[in-house]
């Protein structure tokens, strides 16, 4: 399994909003950058395509109140992955937030989306940040 990891943000945001913003696909799709297309939704599961690359489709796995946003693949995918949010209240108005990913990629997959995929986390990362924090 290859782990990806974004950098680090923090969120002008109580921990409770950066969770419920995050819990709810409709969200996560205003984070989408222009290379992601087709965007879906019915509130369990979500699917979209990354242009260039492949057509994902994810669902919630596990919620851990405030601290963990687990959501994982759903219908077909490339591979097997998890797209894990670790959410960590610093103070009642300021949250840290990263992105991992974990993904079951075969070597040649490993060098071809390594890096496309640490640059899409990170920029779903940023996003969120920039329309928390204004």
């Amino acid at each position: 399994m290859t782990r990806l990891e974004s950098e680090k943000a923090i969120i002008n945001k109580p921990a409770k909003e950066v969770f419920n913003f995050l819990a709810d696909f409709k969200n996560i799709g205003t984070l989408m950058p222009p290379q992601v297309v087709n965007f879906e939704t019915d509130g369990a599961t979500c699917k979209f395509t990354i242009e260039g690359m492949a057509t994902l489709g994810m669902r919630y796995g596990s919620k851990t109140a405030n601290t963990e946003i687990v959501m994982s693949k759903h219908e077909k995918a490339p591979f097997d992955f998890n797209l894990i949010c670790k959410i960590n209240e610093l103070s009642n108005d300021s949250t840290e937030l990263q992105l991992l990913f974990d993904a079951d990629l075969n070597p040649f997959l490993k060098m071809m989306a390594e890096k496309p995929l640490t640059n899409f986390i990170n920029l779903l990362l940023n996003r969120y940040k920039e329309i928390a924090n204004c």
